[in-house]
């Protein structure tokens, strides 16, 4: 009977630890947009892809073209795993090209 207590005590022990590991780990997953993949770009409202945007590029024009831009790669087959940086910066590329041609 003490074994079957004991190894009973070790299972819940384990089990406790297991959960509070799982649970650690999805609080700090990163819940920040600037890091994160296209597909939580379309799960997100405009003020926070807006905010995002403004932080990423550190200027406050053409932010909703930014982000439309954003938008419209996002919608685009298999860019799920794109990173939010780097769309940004590949659109933020092209509208300055574009503005200086």
């Amino acid at each position: 009977m003490k074994a079957l207590k004991k190894l009973l005590k070790l299972f819940i022990g384990i089990a406790v630890l297991v959960i509070v590991i799982v649970v650690f780990f999805f609080a700090m997953k990163s819940s920040d947009l600037e890091n994160g993949n296209l597909r939580q770009w379309r799960g997100t409202n405009l003020e926070m892809r807006t905010a995002t945007v403004q932080v990423l590029v550190a200027s406050d024009s053409d932010l909703e073209l930014l982000v439309q831009c954003v938008d419209k790669i996002a919608t685009l087959p298999d860019s799920g795993e794109m990173a939010v940086r780097d769309a940004v910066a590949l659109c933020y590329t092209g509208i300055q090209v574009n503005q200086n041609n």
